[in-house]
């Protein structure tokens, strides 16, 4: 957390006459959305407004919670997002660790003027004016609650705010399943729930939207799930062509990797997936218990994230790609 003289600073930024912004990743995900939304609603409960600014489009399965729809995507406003960015007096960083990570307004970010106030659990976080960074916590939206108990404004938690906090927790959780979800984690999900975040209601609006083209990628890829390395690694994937047979929408893909972890015996799942428009790979890595992905991802794919969760890309042809993975894993012995 932030300390004493930190939240100090923090609350005399946070004045109506400063211009305020909330930054979050490239792929926005339920995190990224339910922490930017959440801190958004908080700031507003104190009689502060802000603008939350995302690098592209989010998940329709997302854009349920409260103001989500008035968030300023930059792919589709590149002027009215740098002229928020350029002019903001505060600007929040959110569940990302570098300026890299927020494509075209990371460079903006860097030259703006603005105190810059980073929040995020990812690992090997920049230099930014303030930071708070926990890799031990799952989810930013807890980091999120954290901030706003360390600020002694937890009275000011409603509805919309736990709205947010709670899809973003549960998400990044993966329904609160992965190991590092804690007890403090269902201590604030329990005050969540009591602040007006109604599970059966969040889990209908976030998980239970499939499309048909959704349901066409997942049963193709299914069909062919492939285990390697004695049974111990899952490997999925799909090609431009399937995508663009079945009409794949932004976020279809969701959550794909982690029926390859769900097979008896896996220990690592990878999720390999050519990109819409560009020639690069996009790759999705999950593992259980103490496989690190984190370290394999960084070192092999460019990539990073959490010792369970991580993120990289290719820029081999999709079977080139596969194969170096294969060997690379036989390597490391996973």
């Amino acid at each position: 957390m932030f300390t004493p003289s930190e939240l100090l600073d923090i609350n005399q930024l946070l004045v109506p006459e400063n211009k305020i912004v909330i930054l979050t990743h490239y792929n926005p995900d339920g995190d990224a959305i339910g922490s930017s939304l959440g801190l958004k609603h908080y700031l507003k409960a104190k009689g502060l407004e802000a603008e939350v600014v995302v690098p592209n489009d989010f998940p329709k399965f997302l854009k349920w919670m409260p103001e989500a729809k008035k968030n300023i995507i930059g792919e589709y406003k590149r002027k009215v997002a740098f002229d928020i960015i350029n002019e903001a007096d505060v600007i929040f960083c959110l569940d990302f660790n570098s300026p890299s990570r927020i494509g075209i307004l990371g460079d903006w970010l860097m030259r703006a003027k603005a105190k810059k106030i980073l929040i995020d659990h990812h690992q090997q976080p920049e230099d930014f004016d303030f930071v708070y960074s926990d890799t031990i916590i799952p989810a930013t939206c807890q980091m999120i609650y954290h901030f706003i108990e360390a600020m002694d404004d937890e009275k000011l938690v409603n509805k919309e705010i736990a709205e947010c906090l709670y899809t973003g927790i549960m998400t990044d959780t993966g329904g609160f399943r992965f190991r590092s979800t804690s007890a403090t984690t269902h201590r604030i999900v329990a005050n969540l729930i009591e602040k007006g975040a109604d599970p059966s209601v969040i889990t209908s609006s976030t998980w239970d939207t499939n499309t048909v083209s959704r349901l066409h990628l997942l049963a193709l890829i299914l069909g062919r799930i492939e285990v390697v390395n004695d049974g111990k690694v899952a490997v999925l994937y799909l090609t431009r062509k399937e995508l663009q047979e079945y009409g794949f929408q932004k976020g279809d893909t969701e959550g794909f990797v982690n029926y390859g972890l769900s097979i008896v015996g896996v220990k690592m799942a990878a999720f390999f997936m050519e990109d819409l428009y560009e020639d690069f790979i996009k790759i999705s890595f999950r593992s259980k218990d103490d496989v690190d992905v984190n370290q394999f991802s960084r070192k092999y794919f460019s990539g990073g994230g959490h010792i369970n969760a991580a993120g990289g890309k290719s820029m081999e042809s999709l079977p080139d790609t596969i194969e170096t993975f294969k060997s690379r894993i036989t390597e490391e012995d996973l």
